[in-house]
């Protein structure tokens, strides 16, 4: 893998982006006002960044993250997301959002929405439950003492095995939650959302989750 695509230039798309050219990765940024607002921050970024349209972040990633609000998600065009492993970082936040039915009564999660919209990606949950500015400045080496753990789930095992290898290569340990069914348990206000824990912790915090139901 050498390309990350990275669709949303907010808080998380840059830092995902700023820590992907960091480590040998090339980068297509992209917003939904065009390549043209987005040059301050690939010149930023320096030279294996670029700015794109949506679907050439899309169809160019090797890896493609998805970091716009998720009321945003249905305006994203599916077909340059077939096939691509797609890195879901949505939380629901209904002020923002609007209020979502699936989501109000815990029948769905926030990446199976995003995986029906982007029905011939395989969409792999990460990057939800750690504060952007974070991104960069907790990442650690492999091996060192207490590196921090993020969460991958997705439905398909190469596509998790995708991203967690790219969240290692940034400084991230990985606790694979499984199916995406699963990504719930780190949702907003869950013990392990937005804490800086350890694989052993995460997993103990993860493992404590309750749905909203039964807070």
């Amino acid at each position: 893998m050498s390309t990350v695509g990275i669709v949303g230039a907010g808080n998380i798309g840059t830092a995902v982006a700023k820590a992907a050219v960091g480590h040998g990765y090339d980068v297509v940024i992209a917003n939904s006002r065009g390549p043209e607002t987005l040059t301050g921050l690939v010149a930023e970024l320096g030279p294996r960044a670029e700015a794109g349209t949506v679907a050439d972040a899309a169809s160019r990633g090797d890896l493609v993250v998805v970091a716009v609000p998720l009321k945003s998600v249905a305006d994203l065009d599916p077909a340059p997301f077939a096939g691509k492993t797609v890195v879901d970082a949505n939380n629901y936040y209904p002020q923002r959002d609007g209020q979502i039915a699936a989501l109000d009564d815990e029948s769905t999660t926030t990446s199976e929405l995003v995986q029906h919209h982007l029905a011939g990606a395989r969409v792999v949950k990460a990057f939800n439950h750690i504060p952007a500015a974070e991104i960069l400045s907790t990442a650690l080496p492999a091996g060192a003492s207490d590196r921090r753990a993020l969460i991958v789930a997705g439905d398909d095992e190469a596509a998790r095995a995708q991203v967690a290898e790219f969240l290692d290569t940034i400084g991230f340990d990985v606790l694979d939650l499984g199916p995406l069914s699963e990504g719930w348990r780190i949702q907003r206000d869950t013990p392990g959302y937005v804490q800086n824990l350890n694989r052993t912790d995460l997993a103990s915090k993860v493992a404590e989750a309750r749905r909203y139901r039964d807070m």
